[in-house]
Order: C-alpha cells, then sequence, then structure tokens
C-alpha cells in the first residue's frame, strides 16, 4: 500500500473495480486510504478525477487487509506492489501459489526483475505475468505487459483487456528482456545525459530544458519512429537522408557511465538547487507535476476525440 499501491488502487477503483488494499502494518493502510481520500477529494475538485463514479462511490469499492489469504479471496486480478527486492517478490509469489485458484491472475509491478526469475517454479505459472507500471500510475497510463516463456497467451489477452477497461495504456512484449523497453528507452537517454554533463558540453538544468522544451514536446504525443516518419517523406525516406549522420553521431557515443563520482555531485548540486531534498520542497514538486500530467492527460484524451 505504498505509492505504487495506492496509486493501482485508485486506477481500478476509478474503472468501477472492486479493490482490496493488502498490507502487512494496519497503521501503513489506514494512512494508505486517508491519502487516497485525499488524493481523490481534490481531483475530484480540479475535474481531473478518473472514471465515471464519484470521489466517495470510488471510495467505497477500496477497503483494507492485512491477512493475504483473506485480501485475494475470490480475487480476479491480484496486483502485487512491494519494494523492488527478488527476495521478497518471490516470498510473496510463494505464498499466492498456495491459495490462489487457477483463474486469478498473478501480476507484478516489478520496473526491472524479469518474470523468468520472479515466477519460475510455481505452479499458478501460466497466470502470472509483469503488469509494469509508469510511476504514478494513476498519472501515467503506459503499462508494460511481459509474459514468463510459461505464461498463458490467454492471460495476456486478459491483462490487456483489464488495463484497457481501467483507462491505461497497456503494450504488449511478445518476451521478456532486461529493463523491459520503457527503462531501456529512459536508460539510454539517461546515460547520454550524464556524459553530455559530463564533458562539458551543456549544464544540467539546461540538459533537462532540451527534453522538456525539446524532444518531450512532441514525445508526448507521439514516438520516436513516428517523429522520424512525420521528419522526412516518411520513414525509408528519413534513413536515406539522415543514416550517415545517426551513425556518425552513435558512434562517438561513450561508454555506459558509473553514475557517481565528480560528475554525480555536480549533477546533484544543480537538481538540489532548482528543488531543494527535502520532504517538504519534494513533495510540493511532485505535486506540480503531477497536476502537469493530469492537464495534459486531459489534452491528449482532447486531441483525440478530436
Amino acid at each position: 500500500s505504498g505509492l505504487i499501491g495506492r496509486s493501482w488502487a485508485m486506477v481500478f477503483a476509478a474503472g468501477g473495480f472492486k479493490v482490496k488494499l493488502y498490507d502487512i502494518a494496519q497503521q501503513q493502510l489506514t494512512s494508505a486510504l486517508e491519502n487516497i481520500r485525499k488524493q481523490m477529494k481534490e481531483l475530484e475538485e480540479s475535474g481531473f478525477l478518473k472514471g465515471t463514479l464519484s470521489a466517495d462511490e470510488q471510495l467505497a469499492l477500496i477497503s483494507v487487509c492485512t491477512d493475504l489469504k483473506a485480501a485475494v479471496e475470490g480475487a480476479t486480478f491480484i496486483q502485487e506492489c512491494t519494494p523492488e527486492n527478488l527476495e521478497l517478490k518471490k516470498k510473496i509469489f510463494g505464498q499466492l501459489d498456495l491459495i490462489v485458484d487457477d483463474n486469478a491472475i498473478l501480476s507484478s509491478s516489478t520496473s526491472c526483475l524479469l518474470p523468468s526469475k520472479l515466477f519460475t517454479g510455481l505452479k499458478h505459472v501460466k497466470q502470472c505475468i509483469v503488469s509494469h507500471p509508469v510511476n504514478p500510475p494513476y498519472f501515467v497510463p503506459l503499462v508494460e505487459i511481459v509474459p514468463h516463456p510459461e505464461t498463458d497467451p490467454s492471460t495476456t489477452e486478459r491483462t490487456y483487456a483489464l488495463m484497457k477497461k481501467v483507462g491505461q495504456s497497456p503494450v504488449k512484449l511478445n518476451r521478456e528482456i532486461e529493463g523491459f523497453v520503457l527503462n531501456r528507452l529512459q536508460y539510454a537517454v539517461i546515460s547520454e545525459a550524464w556524459r553530455l554533463v559530463g564533458e562539458g558540453v551543456i549544464s544540467p538544468t539546461d540538459l533537462d530544458l532540451v527534453m522538456s522544451d525539446g524532444l518531450g514536446m512532441r514525445y508526448a504525443f507521439i514516438g520516436p519512429l513516428e517523429t522520424m516518419h512525420l521528419n522526412a517523406e516518411g520513414i525509408s525516406n528519413y534513413c536515406e537522408r539522415y543514416r550517415e549522420g545517426m551513425r556518425l553521431v552513435l558512434n562517438t557515443f561513450g561508454p555506459v557511465p558509473e553514475f557517481s563520482g565528480e560528475i554525480g555531485q555536480k549533477i546533484n548540486q544543480a537538481m538540489s538547487e532548482k528543488v531543494p531534498v527535502d520532504p517538504k520542497h519534494l513533495g510540493a514538486r511532485r505535486e506540480w507535476r503531477d497536476e502537469c500530467l493530469c492537464g495534459l492527460a486531459k489534452l491528449k484524451k482532447q486531441m483525440k476525440s478530436n
């Protein structure tokens, strides 16, 4: 019932589903419910609440539980949101494997642990899948659906359909790969950003501006492949025009950074000057980010309907 778990609970409740939020500590659950109530009321007041139900109707769909067996009783879909720790996640799925029926889908929010490492050996492995959200899933709809080699195709299809039903934007990976797709793309950008700052080409704040007021503007609506397609007379023409230039630049990319040391200190100083590293400033900036994401999501929805 941490940040990701609370956000998932809100997503599913917005879709009209009954949700049982499980945690080992009652105080954690009490705090989570209060946080969800506060968020939903604020979203309703600002017109950004998802779904057709009111905040009170959505809140009524969410209950809490400290007993795992009771939490999953009658569940058709179970979304695990524990910390990114392989042994902890394997322990949870091992417990779930003993108590679920042959119909419930066992899904993990992991951002980088491979399904083969999480689910291999479980008797319900055909019902297991990774549904990797983008943090926070309530405001960013993408979900990467990643099957285990033994996952039944119907599990993938049911998960995909559920995510569409609750308003998310699911994508299917045909096979597992380290980092899935989102983080592979993200890490490629982060890696080059780190090198550019480290080599003194640009300041950390200006680097972020290149993304937020440059690439990010169009990537909010179209991806890199369609960008190529539209920036020439189709993607084949783009490759004809820019192939050599792209290869020339890509061949100058350096090794994978260590993400520490002097460059790390330089970037940390710049980011800390912009947003001081304390709960008050970080929390306020996250709220601002989420408001921006809400507005962007609303704009995208309007534009798609046009």
